[in-house]
């Protein structure tokens, strides 16, 4: 982030939930506790926080997140429950549960959250602040780990300030979590899977379940194709469009994903041109780049092409994501 916030302090209080929640309101990004551990949150339905998110921890991929929120209500409408997947939230809800499931038709998380996947991971925490902090800010809030990617997970406020202080708007000190390792994730396909193994034991979820969760395939992939997790997936937003990278010259046909304003030969014979950022801003181009993509990709074009951007901060993510949209496509 080239622009150091101050970064506010606040004890777990009435007064820091609503602050909490005016901050996520206004875009901002709120570190708070979890029973796990401490959380990065971002408004999940507001691209341009997210990408903001992404630039403070340095995330170097653009891996979804997973959404928070405050009840099953507010998570059966942006996924799609089945019998499984309803009797795990009735008992491990709220608690160190995460549950991977297909979204719904108006699921209100972002793209840039989901990395373009049709499926979304949900989970409801069981800290009381964390959830009064969902409650009064009212919507999904996407908190993966409150820390510079890589680091050990935090889980005291001071362990959050030693890596992103300077780079969020509020941390709320809770005191240590409870649980201190991240949630487990099961993805409900087929059949349910365990993806990550965390703060609820395997047993606990195949006692409820009645049978035993099954390993991802070597290859990550359901039989379908179907992504087991965020971020397992080579490919995870293919358009139907081939898609071809770092383009010196545009062909005939071809719609322009373009960044900046150099300038491209060939581009005087097409109208189908958007810019993920005439300013150069990575940042900025990360927000637009999945909207950007579909909205060329509703035109019909047989390839996009797509101008060179940087491959640093934020802009190695957004090339990641454009080589996986190119994966068999270029």
């Amino acid at each position: 982030m080239n622009v150091a916030l101050k970064t506010e302090i606040l004890p777990a209080d009435e007064a820091a939930v609503t602050a909490a929640a005016r901050a996520l309101s206004e875009g901002g990004l709120v570190a708070f506790p979890t029973e796990t551990v401490y959380g990065l949150g971002a408004d999940a339905t507001n691209p341009a926080a997210i990408a903001r998110l992404y630039q403070a921890k340095g995330r170097p991929a653009f891996n979804p997140l997973i959404a928070h929120v405050g009840d099953i209500a507010a998570a059966q409408a942006i996924a799609r429950f089945d019998a499984p997947a309803t009797a795990l939230a009735k008992t491990f809800w709220p608690g160190p549960l995460t549950l991977v499931l297909p979204k719904t038709p108006d699921c209100a998380v972002a793209d840039l959250a989901t990395a373009g996947l049709d499926t979304v991971a949900i989970r409801i925490p069981a800290h009381r602040i964390a959830r009064d902090i969902l409650r009064v800010f009212g919507g999904p809030v996407v908190a993966p780990s409150a820390n510079i990617s890589g680091h050990v997970s935090p889980t005291t406020a001071a362990h959050v300030e030693s890596d992103l202080a300077g780079r969020i708007d509020l941390i709320v000190d809770g005191g240590a979590v409870e649980v201190g390792v991240e949630s487990t994730i099961v993805g409900c396909f087929d059949e349910p899977i365990l993806l990550r193994p965390g703060g609820l034991p395997r047993a606990e979820i195949e006692r409820v379940l009645g049978r035993a969760l099954v390993q991802p395939p070597a290859d990550n992939e359901s039989d379908s194709g179907q992504p087991l997790a965020p971020g397992m997936l080579a490919s995870h937003y293919a358009p139907r469009a081939r898609v071809r990278l770092n383009a010196e010259r545009l062909e005939p046909g071809e719609a322009l994903l373009a960044f900046g304003l150099g300038a491209i030969s060939g581009i005087d014979a097409t109208s189908m041109v958007m810019n993920l950022s005439e300013r150069g801003d990575v940042a900025e181009a990360a927000t637009n780049l999945f909207g950007h993509l579909r909205a060329l990709d509703s035109k019909g074009v047989c390839t996009i092409a797509v101008m060179p951007i940087p491959d640093e901060g934020l802009g190695e993510a957004i090339n990641d994501r454009l080589r996986r949209a190119a994966v068999g496509r270029e």
